[in-house]
């Protein structure tokens, strides 16, 4: 008889334990974390053989490594103004920076509250109007305000986003000493000069400095024992303050780093393939609570199964809409880039490439190496001068094979092998800009007629 209680005791705990992709026994907590101005190659999990990201890295060994997660507008408010309402930029309304929603817009606060969630922002916002994204404000890379938040009521869920300051220029957080000029590594897509070299020690000493911020994070959640029901999605906001990256539609301003992990529900050490664009963030969360995302008026869609382990497909394509009005340094005429990609080959469109390109890096250069790049093109150096005309003189259309050219140099636009790729790919972002009620170029001359 105790043998057989044993036995049926046995049973019932071996089946009581969690299984990678089971349902949790109640709704997770989340917590997003981003980072501001991130390169997604500038971490360790990613390749970059120089920064020291061990935080990042090892939330990516006990989670979920996305390599093709996208937003679809590199600066900081529209980034933001999607990810939070599930809706592209232009249609949302914030597609400017320093923008703001239109009126009626509902964001992940409206989504998750109705699901019975506290919801709240620490530090940037960069978001607007407060009724559309009524956080609860924590001031400040706060960690006691993360811890006080995450345990105010251990029965009621909550979703915090955690939004760091770094590495977004100026670049003066961290321990620069610890990176050398004459051994870090400079990427293909930058001018190797010391002026580079010095600045990208100052860079990768704020990506440390934001790896240790979510290590204080992930502290927390280790020590209040929140981990085991808590998803957390780490993410690099969007490119870097560096050319051919920010305030472009090239793959280094909207290729992001993301990385999600739920014990027990996320394999661990896993990586997927799947084209996730920000937009399917909220519909994912709404799904993975039982919630049909479908009733909503999104733009992105549910990856659950990708994130639980089901599928390693999800979108064909990936948009990029740059507006460049109300950006600091824009051209008067502004500057609209639309591009879309599928699993090879990106389009960008630059519908006023008859000026030239202007931003923060070409008038000010805050991190003191873009100008220096233009003294050495000045001076006849052609490998600067090709790096500077790149960035400031484009082609009204670009064509790249990214399997082939992933930092984008050989621009295959007059190829006639390549006529039927492009012709596809301007028919999807013709498609796409209907929906979207994208005129181009004439909506981003509103903007500047209404100011």
């Amino acid at each position: 008889m105790i043998r057989s209680f044993a036995k049926v005791l046995l049973f019932a705990v071996l089946f009581a334990l969690p299984v990678v992709g089971q349902g949790p026994s109640k709704k997770p907590n989340i917590v997003i974390f981003l980072g501001d101005d991130l390169n997604y190659c500038d971490i360790g999990c990613y390749g970059n053989p120089d920064v020291k990201t061990p935080a990042i890295d090892r939330l990516a060994s006990q989670g979920l490594r996305f390599t093709r997660a996208f937003t679809a507008t590199a600066m900081c408010g529209p980034t933001r103004m999607q990810l939070y309402t599930g809706i592209y930029p232009v249609r949302n309304g914030g597609f400017p920076n320093h923008s703001r929603v239109k009126v009626g817009t509902q964001s992940i606060v409206h989504h998750l509250t109705e699901q019975g969630y506290r919801v709240a922002l620490s530090n940037k916002s960069h978001v607007g109007p407060q009724d559309s994204f009524p956080f609860e404000i924590i001031r400040g890379m706060n960690v006691e305000g993360w811890r006080e938040f995450m345990t105010r009521d251990r029965d009621q869920p909550f979703c915090i986003a955690i939004c760091s300051s770094q590495p977004h220029e100026p670049w003066d957080h961290g321990d620069a000493a610890q990176y050398k000029p004459h051994e870090v590594t400079v990427p293909p897509f930058m001018f190797d000069n010391q002026e580079t070299r010095e600045a990208l020690c100052r860079y990768y000493a704020e990506v440390t400095y934001l790896d240790e911020e979510l290590d204080s994070c992930l502290k927390i959640l280790a020590k209040e024992e929140l981990e085991p029901n808590t998803l957390v999605l780490f993410s690099s906001e969007q490119g870097a303050g560096v050319p051919n990256s920010k305030w472009t539609c090239y793959e280094l301003g909207l290729r992001v780093a993301l990385v999600a992990r739920w014990p027990d529900m996320i394999k661990a050490g896993s990586n997927t393939n799947a084209m996730i664009n920000y937009v399917d963030v909220v519909p994912t969360l709404l799904d993975l609570l039982g919630c049909d995302a479908r009733q909503y008026d999104f733009d992105g869609s549910s990856f659950k199964d990708v994130l639980l382990g089901k599928s390693d497909t999800h979108n064909r394509v990936a948009f990029g809409v740059h507006t460049q009005t109300n950006a600091i340094g824009a051209p008067e005429t502004g500057y609209p880039v639309r591009s879309v990609r599928n699993d090879r080959f990106k389009y960008i469109l630059n519908e006023n490439s008859e000026v030239m390109f202007s931003d923060h890096i070409v008038v000010a250069d805050p991190e003191r190496f873009f100008f220096s790049w233009r003294e050495a093109a000045e001076d006849g150096n052609l490998q600067a001068k090709k790096f500077v005309d790149k960035y400031l003189f484009r082609p009204r259309e670009e064509l790249y094979d990214l399997e082939q050219d992933p930092y984008e140099f050989n621009n295959l636009i007059t190829s006639p092998e390549y006529s039927a790729t492009v012709e596809e790919l301007k028919q999807e972002l013709k498609k796409w800009m209907l929906q979207q009620g994208d005129l181009g170029h004439e909506t981003e001359l509103e903007i500047i007629r209404k100011r």
